[in-house]
């Protein structure tokens, strides 16, 4: 009986088989290469802030337009100001819907230009500082809006970092204002609007000479947002002394589970003001933003611009406005 010949597959059954082996390749090639570029799109995103952080001098700082028609110590004061690392602060009274979008986004252009961050004060809460020195803000039909368009501009820049500090004494001002309820609808609102890639949000903390820490610590509770964002701001607008803010902070770090902080160092070079908040006299310009950290707080910076009034007290302008003499005063034997 003749020897049985080999049947080889016909064709068609082997082209399938190459094409599976051909498609397994392609799929893993496209892992490994996506694999790489989502490990670039991370990479690019801009890290907390920390020991060295430089912010941007904000080219639209009120001290140098002031020093434009100013002449003497006053203008050399204002100079030295408007060189400063200092955060901007957004207002809907300076930066309405339509207009605070362009603005975030020329100074994310001059971080890029300068290789530096963006600090920004987002403040146009409905019923501003309940009234007083700084009332304003939007209503709150238009507040999301306002945000929205600045959160659209913070996302264009993943690898820039942006710090955010959110709404100063929205907190702290919420008991004596009876509205914590309303505050933490508003800052939850806010917190989802201008979330972004490589942005990094610090709710208002109050300050070391304000609440007690456990006090405090339980109205940011209730706000419902700390575990959304990076952490608080303390001691903005204010002039307790780093120390003092450091403590703090660690104290109302360890009630808040590990929240992280970010202190204002604009104005406690003295720290004198004995409580006294507004305009106090015999001020100095603290330490440069970039200079402290500890395991909580991740940075001081100049939050508040110096130079720029409180209110219509101790002699001072409405707030917000550059106040030449408390430049002079301020960086007297500095510049």
């Amino acid at each position: 009986m003749a020897p049985r010949k080999l049947r080889m597959p016909p064709a068609r059954v082997l082209v399938p088989v190459a094409i599976i082996v051909v498609l397994v390749l392609v799929l893993v090639l496209i892992g490994v290469i996506g694999g790489a570029v989502t490990r670039g799109i991370h990479a690019l995103t801009a890290q907390p802030p920390h020991l060295g952080t430089t912010v941007i001098a904000p080219s639209q700082a009120k001290a140098a337009a002031a020093a434009r028609d100013l002449a003497g110590d006053e203008k050399d004061a204002a100079d030295y100001l408007a060189a400063q690392p200092t955060a901007y602060w957004l207002t809907p009274e300076q930066d309405p819907i339509g207009t605070a979008g362009g603005t975030v986004l020329d100074l994310i252009s001059q971080a890029r230009d300068q290789g530096r961050s963006v600090a920004l004060v987002v403040y146009g809460l409905p019923g501003r500082d309940c009234g007083n020195h700084s009332a304003g803000g939007l209503s709150e039909q238009d507040y999301p809006v306002w945000l929205r368009e600045i959160g659209a501009a913070l996302d264009t820049a993943p690898e820039v970092q942006k710090i955010v500090v959110l709404e100063p004494d929205s907190i702290a001002l919420a008991e004596e204002c009876g509205n914590i309820a309303e505050r933490a609808r508003q800052l939850s609102t806010a917190v989802d609007e201008i979330t972004s890639a490589g942005t990094w949000i610090y709710i208002d903390g109050g300050h070391s000479n304000w609440l007690p820490p456990q006090e405090m610590a339980d109205l940011i509770r209730q706000t419902g947002v700390i575990d959304r964002v990076r952490g608080f701001a303390t001691n903005v607008s204010n002039y307790q002394a780093s120390a003092d803010e450091f403590a703090y902070a660690g104290s109302l770090s360890a009630l808040l589970g590990g929240a992280h902080a970010i202190v204002d160092t604009s104005r406690n070079g003295e720290a004198t003001s004995d409580g006294e908040w507004c305009n106090p006299p015999g001020q100095r310009v603290g330490e440069p933003g970039g200079t402290f950290h500890d395991g909580v707080v991740d940075t001081n910076l100049w939050i508040k611009p110096a130079g720029e009034s409180d209110g219509e007290c101790n002699g001072g302008p409405a707030a917000g406005v550059y106040w030449p003499q408390a430049g002079v005063e301020l960086t007297d034997g500095v510049r």
